[in-house]
């Protein structure tokens, strides 16, 4: 099992997502996600990794269909708080994912694949129930950002040196090797620390820099495409016997 966080941590995550001076990252983070991922009304979502809710209180405002999933008792309660029987909610491990196949349009990953045992598992499960697409939402290794959480780790407790951090290219390659040759998209944002925003914010939300893939936060939708196993039934041929006209044999291979 990964890292499962415990209550003081689920409330620390909780309070970051609902200070102001963070919502300058929170903003640039969804407007990349809702550009790549582009859901439609109705259609049905799993957020794998829900933590205490925030985007399944997004999702919901869009008027999708909700399920959310965390390995976290704790994240759960506090997003059960917020949201009560609005939307579906389970206990559970983003690589044994408690639903049948296609059971939803699509599936996002949203900083899980950083605390769970098995990435690539993970992401395999979230392609099994989903039909359509899945997001992957992940901390960049190669950011400065990413840098200095994980020097931070080092010399204090922290949730991030229990993170595991991933470029965009260890991303890519998971994909590959899980789906081979299908269509993705994908941005980062957040390329400057934070304390340079007031410098930085229109630069941040300009087209052409979300290609860099030095972001801070790195996003990618991933197009399910259908793939059928086809198989060779042996056909067996009979002789029968017939009756011919006289003078005349038919014959059969």
């Amino acid at each position: 099992m990964g890292y499962v966080f415990d209550i003081k941590a689920a409330r620390e995550y909780d309070n970051w997502y609902q200070d102001h001076r963070n919502q300058f990252i929170v903003d640039l983070e969804d407007q990349l996600l809702l550009r790549l991922l582009r859901p439609v009304r109705g259609e049905r979502i799993l957020d794998i990794g829900c933590g205490t809710g925030r985007h399944l209180l997004m999702f919901l405002e869009m008027g999708l269909d909700i399920t959310g999933l965390d390995a976290s008792p704790h994240m759960i309660d506090i997003a059960r708080a917020k949201l009560g029987h609005r939307v579906e909610l389970h206990q559970g491990l983003a690589e044994d994912l408690p639903f049948e196949d296609n059971s939803f349009d699509i599936a996002t990953l949203i900083t899980t694949l950083e605390f769970v045992d098995d990435a690539q598992k993970a992401l395999q499960e979230a392609c099994r129930v989903a039909k359509d697409r899945i997001f992957l939402g992940v901390l960049n290794r190669y950011a400065i950002k990413g840098v200095e959480r994980r020097l931070r780790g080092i010399f204090s407790e922290s949730m991030y040196n229990r993170a595991r951090f991933f470029s965009v290219w260890e991303v890519k390659g998971y994909v590959r090797q899980i789906l081979d040759k299908t269509p993705y998209r994908w941005g980062t944002v957040l390329q400057l620390p934070t304390s340079f925003r007031r410098f930085t914010q229109r630069f941040e939300r300009w087209p052409f820099i979300h290609r860099c893939p030095f972001g801070c936060f790195m996003g990618m939708v991933v197009t399910l495409v259908p793939r059928y196993r086809t198989q060779n039934i042996p056909i067996g041929y009979v002789s029968q016997p017939t009756k011919a006209t006289p003078g005349l044999m038919k014959t059969w291979d």
